[in-house]
């Protein structure tokens, strides 16, 4: 397993929110708290720094004493901008991402993806549930080597913009998590108030 000094946590915050009503997703209280702080709260610990990918609204994401920093690419271009964004910023040989709105991430997401990148001689390891026909990768929750900037620039400067097309070029390692509800992100407002504590 990796060192967690050696791997920079990336929040993913640059979408548009449009499935919420164009909102800034990451913003929007959850258990009384911007979702993106609970976030945050379950990364943190797993990582040894911390950086977040936002494209409006950043002195609001400043307040949570992250560093944080925009797409380089001009119009919503997706996670993989922001990926890219992530890998010009970021001073460790490692790099794990996770959305805005996924406030139950799992506590072991990095020891685990970790493990699996090292023992597997990968350049990056995603999160996969389920099995057979329920069978789901979770490309925004992925832990990647660094050095692979270079390939992700060509990949984009080539007008791709798929995460999982990115990667097929990669020697990747998928592992595979029991909790599905680990990875619910909140796409909806109603979504927002459904997954609320009671």
């Amino acid at each position: 397993m990796l060192d967690k000094k050696n791997i920079t946590g990336l929040i993913l915050a640059g979408g548009r929110g449009s499935r919420m009503g164009n909102v800034d997703k990451g913003l929007q209280p959850f258990d009384g708290e911007p979702m993106v702080s609970r976030v945050i709260q379950r990364l943190s610990p797993q990582v040894g720094k911390l950086i977040i990918n936002a494209n409006q609204n950043l002195e609001s994401y400043e307040n949570f004493c992250v560093p944080v920093w925009p797409d380089d690419l001009s119009g919503f271009a997706g996670p993989l901008a922001g990926l890219q964004t992530g890998m010009q910023h970021c001073e460790t040989p490692y790099l794990v991402t996770a959305p805005c709105d996924s406030p139950f991430l799992p506590e072991d997401l990095v020891a685990s993806l970790s493990s699996a990148l090292a023992a597997e001689g990968a350049d990056l390891a995603v999160a996969v549930t389920g099995a057979g026909t329920t069978r789901q990768p979770h490309p925004v929750f992925c832990l990647m080597k660094t050095s692979l900037l270079p390939q992700l620039n060509s990949y984009l400067a080539s007008g791709k913009r798929r995460i999982d097309g990115w990667y097929a070029a990669l020697k990747v390692a998928e592992v595979t998590f029991k909790d599905e509800a680990a990875f619910r992100n909140i796409n909806t407002l109603e979504e927002l108030h459904q997954f609320e504590e009671k």
